[in-house]
């Protein structure tokens, strides 16, 4: 496999050929000069001559027939020899040009290295670090400049006006919170959303053949008889929901926690991966007390004549079965009631954590994450709660773009801020920071010191998002005046792409 060591040894050879083969054309240029010098000399001498030659032509009389020796001697003498001279130019041989090391078509790329190796060593070309003489000092000098500018890790320099944009847009985001998200089953915002979600969920069971209208006609709640419609659909092994249907391997197992104890009940890439390993292995996963808990099932065959088809057989049964569960079950829906979804991505990796006693019962972190999913803290109101930290984020990067482009009088473009940016990085960290507190002041108080109340009326969203901003600049403080490989990456990707549309553009010509 070709590597970069051999572009650039051979980039280093080939500026050596240019180098010499330039050298020989002003060699070649030098001769020629000297060659059209002594041409113009010998047409200005020639011109002569023939001057001389009309003059001794125009001397002789049209009647004159014969001449005597004497007026012979007479013209000639009037014709100077020693007038015409030629100029003594010495030329000096051009060397030819060693071709070696140059490729040809019929050559392999083996074949061409080894005759750069070759020119190489017969011209004392030193390859060891072939790329320390690639650039011109100017040149390396521009480069290193550009680095240290645009890929390197650097410190935000946020004026007063950057931390009140920020400040101001998370302290309207923060009431947003409080006043129309809270705690679910309490939050205006959150009835909004469940109903997109019982909408979602009866699109999705009428583009597999569900009808809306039947279920209507026979008095039905339509998203309960949608919700049932999926639950026959797509059956899973794994859907054991009391402590009795797993034999007692798995503690306070209930109707509205097995779905987030159930690993395949997870929308995630966790959920995906335990829901297709207990389809293949007749088997269920569950999380329960900080241990992962298996349990046989009831034998369970995937559809499809090969293994990519039963994989796929078995993501679609784990899409189709979250359809079914993430808006309550059919019985819960079709009482009036809420009913119980799936948890939020990753939410169930809090059931790992049984450590540390909290509040009046001394309960652990895992056994309080149960209670607070137990009271509608599921994917939907995951959801709710994402409203007020994307309003922040947008208001924080609109307001950026406006004040470059009419504070600082940058074009639109320019304006435009990126995740790169460290001014906006600081404003997003600081703007959710804002959030975040109001938030956890607010949970604080309305949970009156209980750790279920209190989790319950957190915006985890936020504290998610406030948290990755706080890595990436703690990131950014420790790596200051570093190179940042992931904007070099970004960079070449942008030229590469750019190569890449150039050279089709080229070929469909």
């Amino acid at each position: 496999m070709t590597d970069l060591n051999q572009f650039a040894e051979s980039e280093k050879v080939m500026q050596d050929q240019l180098k010499k083969s330039s050298s020989k054309v002003s060699e070649i240029s030098k001769s020629l000069t000297a060659l059209d010098s002594i041409y113009q000399n010998n047409e200005e001498q020639l011109n002569s001559l023939l001057v001389q030659a009309d003059d001794v032509l125009a001397s002789i009389k049209e009647d004159d027939v014969t001449f005597s020796s004497d007026e012979i001697d007479s013209l000639l003498a009037s014709v100077n020899p020693e007038k015409i001279q030629a100029d003594k130019v010495e030329l000096q041989r051009v060397e030819p040009i060693n071709i070696e090391g140059v490729l040809t078509k019929d050559m392999t790329w083996e074949e061409y290295m080894a005759s750069m190796h070759n020119y190489a060593h017969l011209n004392k070309i030193n390859l060891e670090d072939p790329f320390k003489d690639l650039l011109s000092p100017s040149q390396k000098s521009t480069l290193l400049n550009r680095i240290q500018e645009d890929f390197t890790y650097k410190n935000a320099q946020c004026d007063v006006y950057d931390y009140l944009i920020a400040g101001s847009s998370g302290v309207l985001c923060g009431l947003i919170d409080i006043v129309f998200v809270g705690a679910p089953g309490e939050s205006v915002l959150g009835e909004k959303v469940d109903g997109y979600a019982n909408s979602a969920t009866e699109k999705f069971a009428s583009f597999l053949g569900w009808d809306k209208e039947k279920a209507i006609e026979k008095g039905s709640d339509s998203t309960a008889s949608a919700i049932g419609f999926l639950e026959r659909k797509f059956k899973i092994n794994y859907d054991q929901a009391t402590t009795h249907s797993v034999s007692g391997q798995v503690s306070n197992l209930s109707l509205k926690n097995h779905h987030v104890k159930s690993l395949g009940h997870s929308p995630d890439i966790i959920g995906l991966f335990f829901s297709i390993l207990n389809q293949f292995t007749d088997t269920s996963s569950f999380v329960s007390g900080g241990q992962l808990i298996t349990v046989d099932t009831e034998t369970f065959e995937l559809q499809g004549h090969n293994f990519v088809a039963k994989i796929f057989s078995g993501f679609v049964n784990w899409f189709g079965h979250i359809m079914s569960d993430w808006t309550g079950s059919s019985g819960t829906v079709g009482q009036g009631r809420r009913g119980t979804g799936v948890p939020m991505p990753f939410y169930n990796l809090f059931l790992m954590m049984d450590v540390g006693e909290f509040g009046q019962h001394k309960q652990s972190f895992a056994t309080i994450a149960t209670k607070v999913f137990e009271q509608g803290y599921d994917f939907r109101h995951g959801m709710t709660m994402a409203v007020p930290v994307l309003i922040n984020e947008l208001l924080i990067r609109l307001c950026y773009t406006i004040k470059r482009k009419f504070y600082h009088n940058l074009s639109w473009e320019d304006s435009i801020p990126s995740a790169d940016v460290p001014e906006m990085r600081r404003m997003l960290l600081a703007g959710h920071g804002v959030l975040c507190v109001i938030d956890g002041v607010d949970a604080y108080i309305r949970g009156a010191g209980n750790p279920v109340a209190v989790l319950k009326h957190t915006n985890l969203i936020g504290w998610v998002r406030f948290s990755h901003l706080g890595l990436k600049e703690l990131n950014a403080l420790v790596k200051q005046g570093r190179i940042d490989h992931e904007k070099i990456d970004h960079q070449l990707d942008v030229e590469f792409k750019h190569l890449y549309f150039k050279m089709n553009s080229f070929d469909k010509r």
